[in-house]
């Protein structure tokens, strides 16, 4: 057994490309390789990055990457998808037949793709129009079709509540999704307990709530008049930045979460007035992490396993900065999983946070983890350098349940 795992840590680097152009652009994974998340054609998890094949995305440069749950996509440069990974809930968009694929296939169906979004069990893309096509598991209404649609819907459909409005990005999360439109509104549909859509539910009569689900698109009104540019959905909350940087979260316990004290769930969108002008917010599974203006990273909520980067496991109730490497260079991008996180600076690539196991090669005696990229099982706490070992810089990152991809170029 110890041979075996040997012997795959050993090759991580070998499908790196040796002679490329300056400028070219390759697909690099890493972590948890159960039903074929990773895309390299086995069910093997990588402890370090592994470089994906050009030739599975048509022999197209990809420009986006989205790891969800246990699925991947990929979304090339002339606007065509990939998904590769588990199909339990249809979450690939290439039909109910198969239950995964450990190589990417395109989505048909779908063209002039623009941006991407993967959730836990559910997948989203957007068209160069603005339309919102979406796919996967349904049963608390998250791809926002209706209440009479399927529970599970196997190849993309057109949000047809959203005709005629235009939609700029989205965020998929556990069981909700959330988006902003391009004049600035923000909508919210699937599963709202714990208050992750921002309607404002509140639990009844013995604390229970009746039903929050939200089957269609539906605007957060306490939010109208602001212009929001970015949202993100976690695992039961959300987070959305305004055209002013202010940032606003909403749902499960924020008094372990999300940074205040006060109520459990915050059922409505409030702002952290202790957060600088921001440019971008990521929810992980219990933690969010925000991305000011001028490059510096804000973490708070649960720090399991280190999540937060900031050298220690307690939970911070207020936002803190992470510092380390990023007082060197400023951070242009940063992404969260479930309990591990990713940021770019300077080119490179840093990860924290959880670094270990859960899946089908834990029953073999071999850990399933490495979604940290640095050739261990072990969490970190603070930032670590991903190594490469060839002259590349880090153009975008994405971070799922428990594996990782980045799009790098080469220097």
């Amino acid at each position: 057994m110890a041979k075996l795992l040997t012997r795959r840590l050993a090759t991580s680097f070998d499908q790196f490309p040796v002679s490329v152009a300056k400028g070219k652009r390759v697909v690099a994974v890493w972590g948890n390789g159960d039903y074929g998340r990773l895309g390299l054609g086995s069910l093997n998890s990588q402890w370090e990055p592994k470089c994906l094949n050009e030739s599975s995305f048509g022999g197209q440069s990809v420009k986006e990457i989205a790891c969800g749950g246990a699925h991947t996509l990929f979304l090339s440069e002339n606007g065509n998808l990939y998904a590769t990974g588990l199909n339990d809930f249809g979450q690939l968009g290439i039909s109910e037949n198969q239950s995964y694929t450990t190589e990417p296939l395109e989505v048909s169906g779908l063209k002039d793709i623009v941006k991407i979004s993967a959730g836990y069990h559910h997948s989203s893309a957007i068209t160069a129009d603005g339309e919102l096509y979406v796919w996967g598991k349904n049963a608390n209404g998250q791809l926002g079709l209706g209440k009479k649609a399927p529970t599970i819907v196997p190849v993309p459909r057109k949000v047809e509540y959203l005709q005629g409005v235009t939609i700029r990005t989205t965020s998929l999360g556990f069981e909700h999704s959330i988006a902003a439109t391009d004049n600035g509104e923000v909508l919210s549909w699937g599963s709202g307990a714990s208050g992750r859509l921002g309607h404002g539910y509140a639990p009844g009569f013995w604390g229970f709530l009746k039903n929050s689900s939200e089957y269609r698109p539906r605007l957060i009104k306490s939010l109208e008049g602001v212009k929001i540019k970015d949202v993100a959905a976690g695992m039961l909350h959300s987070a959305c930045i305004d055209d002013n940087g202010s940032v606003y979260v909403f749902g499960e316990k924020a008094m372990d979460k999300l940074g205040f004290s006060q109520a459990k769930n915050t059922p409505r969108p409030s702002m952290i007035s202790e957060l600088p002008q921001s440019s971008q917010v990521a929810c992980g599974g219990y933690h969010t992490c925000v991305l000011s203006s001028w490059g510096e990273l804000y973490t708070f909520g649960s720090n399991e396993n280190g999540c937060l980067g900031i050298g220690r496991t307690d939970v911070a109730h207020s936002p803190e900065r992470v510092e380390g490497p990023f007082l060197r260079h400023s951070v242009h991008k940063v992404s969260c999983g479930w309990k591990h996180t990713a940021a770019i600076s300077g080119g490179n690539i840093y990860m924290w946070g959880w670094g270990g196991s859960l899946g089908t090669f834990k029953e073999d005696g071999l850990s399933s983890g490495g979604q940290l990229g640095q050739g261990s099982e072990f969490d970190s706490f603070e930032p670590a350098m991903v190594k490469f070992h060839r002259s590349v810089k880090a153009l975008y990152i994405s971070c799922g349940f428990n594996h990782t991809g980045a799009i790098l170029e080469y220097a």
